[in-house]
């Protein structure tokens, strides 16, 4: 499962810092779910997609739909 969140980090001009912060966790745990090292979970999820202003399912994509 990859996921969309550094592009829409970025697009939305929050360093991981500030997205940690909105969301109540580490910026090492948002580098960590950026780079696929960790899922996160289904609350997280959530604070994540509202942050970043978008849907949970727009959040991810699963290698099935990649190939």
């Amino acid at each position: 499962m990859k996921n969309q969140i550094q592009d829409l980090r970025k697009i939305q001009g929050f360093s991981q810092e500030e997205l940690a912060r909105r969301c109540s966790v580490t910026r090492q745990t948002i580098n960590a779910i950026e780079n696929n090292k960790y899922d996160p979970t289904l609350a997280l999820a959530f604070k994540l997609s509202k942050n970043l202003n978008v849907k949970v399912d727009e959040l991810f994509i699963f290698e099935e739909e990649i190939k």
